[in-house]
Order: C-alpha cells, then sequence, then structure tokens
C-alpha cells in the first residue's frame, strides 16, 4: 500500500517538473520572439472636447521621438518603456490621460485625452488662461480658442494664497454652470471679478450688470435672474434696469442708474488696455464695468413655490411675480408690477 502511494507521488511530482520545464522554456521562447520584434508602426488618436483639439498628432509625436531618442519605428519592442512615456504624455499641460500599447502586429497605439478648459481668465495685468474642471491653470493655445466663458480682473499672482485658491475654485463652479446651460452661455458675455472677490456679469444682451456675489449656489442665483427676466424685463425691455442684484436668497433688486460719460469712457480704455496686452481675437470682449446703486426694486417671495424654509427659489416660477419696493414720492413703474399686489 505505501508503494503504491510512493510511486503516485513520484509521478506527480514528475509530471509537475515537466510542466514548469514546459512553461520556462515557452517563457524563454517568447522572451527570445519579442527581443527580435520591432516597431513596424505607430497610430495616434486624440480625444477632446466637442473635437476641438488644443494638441495635434505632430505635438504628441513630438514628445514620444524626444523621450525615445527620435526614433520609434524599426526599434526593438523591449526599448519601450511605454509606462515611462504615458507619464511623458501626462506631463504636458493639455493632456488628461495617456495610454500607449504593441499590437499583435508591432503596431505601437497612442491614445491621448486632453483636458477640458471650463473658463477663460485674465488677470489684473491681462495675462490669459484657461482652467480646466479641477481648477488647474491651463496655458492658451494658437490652434483653436476655446468658446468658454471669460473672467476678469483676477489677481495676478504666481503663489496664490488661500483666499485666491477659493476664488478660482469659485470661478470653476461659475463657469462650469454656465458651460452647460445654453442659455447662460449664450447670454454671459463676461464676468468680472471686483476688488471683493465677488462676481459681476456683463450680460449680451441688455445694458444692465448682475451682481452674482461669490459662486455659493450659483443655480439659484441664475434662477432668480430667469424668473426676473421672464416676468419683468420681458415687460419693460432689457435696458430699463441698470444693475440687477440676486446675490440675495429670495430676493432681486434692481437700480436705474445711468453710467456717466466718464465711466464710459474709462470702460472702453479698459476694453482697449485687456485686449491689447492679451493679443486676443476679436471675438474677445473685456470690459470693466463700475458699480453704484441709487434706486432698489426688492423681488421678495410671494408665495410658498418661490421659496422654502430654507429661503431657496423653488423650481415652479410661473405663478409668482416679482413686488416692487420704491421710495413713496417716486411713481411706480407700470411694467414692473400689478395694480393689485398680493
Amino acid at each position: 500500500m505505501n508503494t503504491k502511494r510512493i510511486i503516485l507521488k513520484i509521478i506527480f511530482v514528475t509530471l509537475t517538473l515537466a510542466a514548469c520545464t514546459g512553461l520556462l522554456v515557452l517563457l524563454v521562447a517568447a522572451i527570445g520572439k519579442k527581443s527580435k520584434e520591432h516597431c513596424k508602426d505607430y497610430v495616434i488618436k486624440i480625444k477632446g472636447a466637442q473635437n476641438n483639439f488644443f494638441i495635434g498628432e505632430k505635438d504628441v509625436l513630438k514628445l514620444i521621438t524626444a523621450a525615445t531618442d527620435g526614433r520609434i519605428k524599426g526599434e526593438p519592442i523591449t526599448d519601450f518603456n511605454l509606462r515611462k512615456l504615458e507619464q511623458v504624455l501626462k506631463d504636458n499641460a493639455w493632456i488628461q490621460n495617456a495610454n500607449l500599447y504593441f499590437d499583435n502586429r508591432e503596431v505601437l497605439h497612442i491614445s491621448v485625452t486632453e483636458k477640458e478648459p471650463v473658463a477663460r481668465i485674465f488677470t489684473t495685468t491681462g495675462r490669459s488662461f484657461y482652467i480646466d474642471s479641477s481648477a488647474k491653470q491651463m496655458p492658451l493655445s494658437d490652434r483653436v480658442s476655446a468658446r468658454v466663458p471669460v473672467f476678469t480682473n483676477f489677481p495676478n499672482k504666481r503663489f496664490l494664497s488661500e483666499k485666491d485658491s477659493a476664488l478660482l475654485n469659485d470661478v470653476k463652479k461659475t463657469a462650469w454652470f454656465i458651460l452647460n446651460d445654453p442659455f447662460w452661455m449664450a447670454q454671459t458675455e463676461q464676468i468680472d471679478i471686483t476688488e471683493g472677490g465677488t462676481f459681476e456679469m456683463v450680460p449680451t444682451i441688455g445694458n444692465h450688470v448682475v451682481k452674482l456675489g461669490s459662486g455659493d449656489d450659483i443655480d439659484k442665483k441664475f434662477h432668480r435672474l430667469l424668473i426676473f427676466y421672464q416676468q419683468v424685463m420681458s415687460k419693460t425691455g432689457f435696458n430699463r434696469y441698470n444693475f440687477i442684484d440676486v446675490q440675495y436668497a429670495g430676493q432681486i433688486i434692481g437700480s436705474r442708474e445711468k453710467i456717466t460719460k466718464v465711466d464710459s469712457i474709462q470702460l472702453k480704455k479698459n476694453v482697449e488696455r485687456l485686449l491689447q496686452e492679451a493679443k486676443q481675437a476679436q471675438k474677445d470682449t473685456i470690459s470693466a464695468m463700475p458699480m453704484n446703486e441709487k434706486e432698489n426694486i426688492e423681488q421678495e417671495n410671494s408665495k410658498p413655490r418661490l421659496t422654502g424654509s430654507s429661503g431657496q427659489a423653488s423650481k415652479t416660477t410661473t405663478t409668482v411675480k416679482p413686488k416692487l419696493i420704491v421710495n413713496k414720492e417716486r411713481k411706480k413703474p407700470k411694467a414692473v408690477m400689478s395694480k393689485k399686489v398680493a
């Protein structure tokens, strides 16, 4: 009985050794074959936001050839450090991700995904750059200009403070909302950053400026502005009010104070200065809008469906009418409220 077990063990060990030897032979043969294989060709694929490529195939090829001493085709496959080459591509300011591999035909595939710009920023000195969805700075491109929200008067600092980083994050949140809403993307000409770090939107249609405050609850602020557009300015016209304040929950404040001639001249100078320093295309409009308030129009929560218990605007807006509050000695703007106030 013991003899039979010993024989079975010997057979098992022998078969195991034979299998291991066979695998080792195959591995050595594969390595030997791999060392003799050479790169026959390469294919570069670039993925970008809406196919707006800020980096081209020539740029990618230049990065790869620089990392491989200028040679790709005809080089042994074993000489390619694919992980190192991927990192070289990822270090580029325009590249989000990169993936390299060889197929069974010895063709090198290079797949690149670009970063997506969400905003273009002009500093107080006219320097310009993009930021991506992670609020990281990106350089401009000579190939194409991204159609993204424009922000002006950002602090021109080499190293951002904690306050500046928070402001940049607010820029990202505000820009991301505008970028994903076709109406506000079309209606927003630019957003100016005030000395206090708040936002003021200059619209495409209308001679008014919108005070947005910070980037917190930016969707609710634009929702209140949309209510004012639909229920008031659609009747009075988009040029009746010079300033609209939507930064406070549950209310909309407007002003009809006119911009002086001196302010208009200064605004024109600011536009020309920024355009000249940034060397920007004609479609980019940069301006600085001074703000002064004289007369206030306040929209409060007249019905439960406009605001909840938290004071935030509700999605139901069709039955809510903004309420006008003016000084008693002034006449009521007929286009703002009806004769009977609910």
